[in-house]
């Protein structure tokens, strides 16, 4: 395994791009270090690490990162310090939540972080301003926070978690246009209309939930977003 690594790495150096990816690490390698002032993209996934250092700070030109599928209880406060990383995937770890300064990662672009223990949706995330997609599915999300009206995703997916409100404060969140909510159990009684209404979403999947199809058909400001969804599926066709 220790062969393996240190050819990737070595690879790495020439490339700007070290894929680790399924070799059995433990431990993030200490000499991927010397190559913090190159190194574009970072592939750890599916391995067996328990931490990472906070020296991955010093990653200045870090632009993409993959730690899914390990054993991460949490995100080290290093993370924060990556301005040119757009894209953070932690999947399938064991985070419970975010370092508090998450959002001074100001490239961001893409944030997955499904198959988590997260019980809420992070707030600092709403200081994004580039985020295109953040993917927060098969977690343990009960609430989402009325102060994320400020998000800046384009697309948010909260698939298969235990949210039960979709509350009007998504409807303020400007450039928002998909909004994932399968399996959840929010109930006809609490779904926002003024989302349906006043926002940009132009899709909304809703299946698996406390109410059928043939009831949200029926909500005040259904047509208004079907206005929004079929000018949006035009624009596709």
């Amino acid at each position: 395994m220790g062969n393996a690594v240190n050819t990737h790495i070595q690879h790495a150096e020439k490339t700007g791009v070290c894929q680790l990816s399924s070799l059995n690490i433990e431990e993030f390698p200490s000499a991927l270090l010397k190559l913090s002032k190159s190194l574009r993209t970072l592939d750890l996934s599916r391995n067996k690490v328990k931490a990472l250092p906070d020296a991955i700070g010093n990653f200045s030109v870090l632009k993409s990162l993959n730690v899914s599928h390990n054993r991460l209880p949490m995100l080290c406060d290093g993370i924060c310090k990556l301005m040119k990383l757009e894209s953070l995937t932690a999947s399938y770890n064991m985070l419970k939540a975010l370092p508090a300064d998450i959002g001074r990662c100001k490239s961001l672009k893409s944030v997955v972080l499904c198959g988590n223990k997260l019980k809420t949706v992070p707030e600092q995330l709403a200081n994004l301003k580039h985020l295109d997609m953040l993917d927060l599915s098969d977690n343990q999300i009960c609430r989402i926070p009325d102060t994320l009206g400020n998000l800046q995703a384009v697309e948010l997916n909260l698939n298969q978690n235990q949210v039960n409100k979709i509350p009007d404060a998504l409807a303020s969140c400007q450039r928002l246009k998909v909004l994932r909510f399968n399996n959840n159990c929010v109930a006809l009684s609490e779904m926002s209309t003024k989302l349906l209404i006043e926002s940009k979403i132009s899709l909304l999947t809703y299946e698996g939930n406390l109410f059928t199809e043939k009831d949200f058909q029926q909500m005040t400001g259904y047509n208004k977003y079907m206005e929004r969804f079929t000018a949006t599926k035009k624009k596709f066709d």
